[in-house]
């Protein structure tokens, strides 16, 4: 491990994450080693299949590797990642069917014990961001797979999380869309210190960040430039060392 800094979300060494598919050993992600900075813009980029979403669940704490070791130096113990500090934006549905539209964005404020007023303030203006307002009182079975993807960015949005990681958040939208999304994406996040991993196959996407990082078949391949400001005396926080699997957290935060 290196020296830690405040600025320094995610450290992590060697991670490995394999299922058994039947009688064999299927492995997602070989060896990984990555370190993830407050404000970084990273563009993940692969194929279906190549290990892209395994890796996102393991940096968000939704998963635990099989082996290796990984720390949330800047965000804390896992267990207290989401919703507050890690947010995800899925590549399948999910928000959740009793709630309209607005209950859905505002939930996680909710959770994290903000007055309900102002969590509902703060997801309109996240929908209005979004122009998506008109479909506030909506439910998820009235929308569209594009709408959904739409309205789980504005979620994100509406908390100011510390790490947004996004699967394919474009892969159903049409270009026009797509853009508007991105470029509400960016402008909010504009002069924060929140870092932003997408995971991709788009290149229009991946053009607009300024990390691009490769996965093949399970193997990461990272650049060695980072954008934050080290210091050297920070506490490190707590590291976790995994040499089996363990349950997942399922909430879609």
């Amino acid at each position: 491990m290196t020296k830690l800094s405040p600025n320094l979300l995610i450290e992590a060494q060697n991670l490995r994450r394999t299922y058994h598919q039947g009688g064999s050993l299927f492995t997602a992600l070989d060896s990984a080693s990555f370190q993830v900075w407050a404000g970084d813009r990273i563009a993940l980029i692969g194929r279906s299949g190549s290990g892209k979403s395994t890796l996102l669940n393991l940096m968000g704490g939704l998963d635990t590797p099989t082996d290796g070791t990984i720390a949330w130096v800047g965000l804390g113990p896992r267990e207290t990642l989401r919703p507050a500090k890690v947010a995800f934006v899925f590549q399948m549905p999910s928000l959740l069917a009793p709630l309209t539209v607005i209950e859905n964005v505002e939930m996680p404020l909710l959770l994290g014990d903000t007055p309900i007023e102002i969590a509902r303030t703060a997801a309109m203006e996240a929908l209005e961001r979004l122009q998506l307002t008109a479909l506030a009182q909506k439910l998820p079975e009235e929308l569209s797979g594009g709408q959904i993807q739409r309205i789980a960015v504005a979620r994100t949005l509406a908390y100011h999380p510390k790490l947004i990681l996004a699967d394919e958040p474009t892969g159903q939208l049409d270009h026009p869309t797509a853009t508007l999304l991105l470029d509400t994406l960016f402008n909010t996040l504009k002069d924060t210190d929140t870092a932003l991993v997408i995971a991709t196959h788009d290149p229009l996407v991946a053009d607009r960040m300024h990390k691009r990082w490769t996965i093949q078949h399970g193997i990461l391949q990272t650049d060695s430039s980072h954008n934050g400001l080290q210091t050297v005396n920070a506490t490190p926080q707590p590291k976790l060392s995994i040499t089996r699997p363990m349950p997942k957290n399922s909430a879609p935060f």
